[in-house]
This record gives C-alpha cells, sequence and structure tokens, in this order.
C-alpha cells in the first residue's frame, strides 16, 4: 500500500510538473521506491537489478530497441500508416528540444521512475509475496491506470485518434480509457520481458525506444 500510496502522488505531481523539476522529481521517486523495496526486504534482484543480470539485460534492450526502429521506420514510410504518427504537441517544437526529449526527458522523466515502479519495485514485492501472475496483473493494471492524466487531450493532440473518437466529452473519455487499456497490455509485455530475461534493462529499452523513436518519427513527419 505504501508503494501505492508514493504512485498516486507521484502521478499527480509528475503531470503538473515539467522541465528541471519534473527531472528531480523522477529521480528522487525513483530512490524513493527503491528504499521501500529495501525497508520491505526486498533486494536488487527482487527489482531486476542485480549486477549479474545486466548484462543479459542490455542485450534483450538493444535488440529490442533495434526492432523498434525497424518497426517505426516501415510505419513512417508507408503512406497507410504515416498519418498514426501525426501529432499537434510536436507543433513549434525545435531540433535542440527534441533531442532533450529522446536523451533526458524520456529516459529520466518517464523510463526510469516508471520502470523501477512498476517492473521493478512493485513487480518485485508483489511476485514475492503472490507470485508471477499476480505480480504482472496487478502491475500492469496500474500502470494503465497512471496514464489517465496524460491521456486526458490525446483525442484532440492526434488526428488520427480525433477521427476515431471525436473531439466530444465521449470522445475524450473513449480514448482515455483506450489508452488505459493499451498501456495496460504493455506493461503485461514489459513484465513478461522482464521475467524472461531477469532484468529491469530488457523493458526499460523497449520502453524508451517507443517514446523516443515516436518522438523523431513524429518531429520528422510533422
Amino acid at each position: 500500500m505504501l508503494v501505492v500510496g508514493v504512485l498516486v502522488a507521484a502521478n499527480l505531481l509528475l503531470n503538473r510538473w515539467t522541465g528541471p523539476v519534473r527531472l528531480i522529481a523522477a529521480v528522487t521517486v525513483s530512490a524513493l521506491l527503491l528504499g521501500v523495496l529495501r525497508w520491505a526486504g526486498g533486494s536488487l534482484a527482487d527489482a531486476g537489478l542485480a549486477p549479474g543480470t545486466l548484462a543479459r539485460g542490455a542485450r534483450w534492450a538493444s535488440v529490442l530497441m533495434g526492432l523498434v526502429g525497424v518497426v517505426y521506420a516501415a510505419g513512417a514510410l508507408l503512406p497507410a500508416t504515416r498519418s498514426l504518427f501525426e501529432d499537434q504537441r510536436y507543433d513549434g517544437m525545435t531540433g535542440s528540444e527534441l533531442v532533450t526529449r529522446v536523451l533526458v526527458v524520456v529516459p529520466v522523466g518517464t523510463v526510469l521512475v516508471e520502470e523501477i515502479a512498476f517492473r521493478g519495485v512493485l513487480y518485485g514485492l508483489v511476485r514475492r509475496a503472490r507470485g508471477t501472475v499476480w505480480a504482472t496483473t496487478v502491475s500492469s493494471l496500474l500502470f494503465g491506470l497512471w496514464h489517465v492524466l496524460p491521456s486526458l487531450h490525446l483525442a484532440t493532440a492526434k488526428p488520427a485518434l480525433t477521427s476515431v473518437f471525436g473531439d466530444s466529452a465521449l470522445g475524450s473519455v473513449l480514448a482515455i480509457t483506450a489508452a488505459v487499456l493499451f498501456t495496460a497490455l504493455a506493461g503485461v509485455l514489459f513484465c513478461e520481458l522482464r521475467r524472461r530475461s531477469g532484468s529491469l534493462l530488457a523493458p526499460m529499452g523497449l520502453h524508451w525506444a517507443v517514446n523516443a523513436f515516436g518522438y523523431v518519427v513524429g518531429y520528422l513527419l510533422w
């Protein structure tokens, strides 16, 4: 329950703050969650951060990032899927802002805190107490709910989604619901990568690639 409480507070703050303050908060929350894990009797192995697993996790991450890059490149080049990357949030973004998001904001402000929270500490503690199935279920459901606030304006920000859900209040609710379900399913995949690789680096690599390459392609096509 302590971990869930930290996550609720972190979700509200991280979606309110921007810039360096958000990055500092993300690092602080990550450290706090690892502290809770240690206080609860957990170890780095429970969080997927045991030194002996890092090399294997890095190999998994490298392969996954390469696969995502290929998929994104194909999606951007094909006329049938190119419109999926259009996003009004890229309007006015400069090249330096893109680099900052890809190399700083995404890995620190998103991937670090979310992976330590959901596939590291939460998954590790629940798995110790109730097993892998429970750990995957709880982690993935909460990961989906974590994305409610970031999805509030999703229906109007992405033209491809506006054409599906419209720009009404009902359309916004449907878009948020779809985002929560999609990210919950993504959470299941991330948990399975964490289990199979034995390392948090595997889902971290995939998570970073999906977000970062999405920014790059969206920026280039907008």
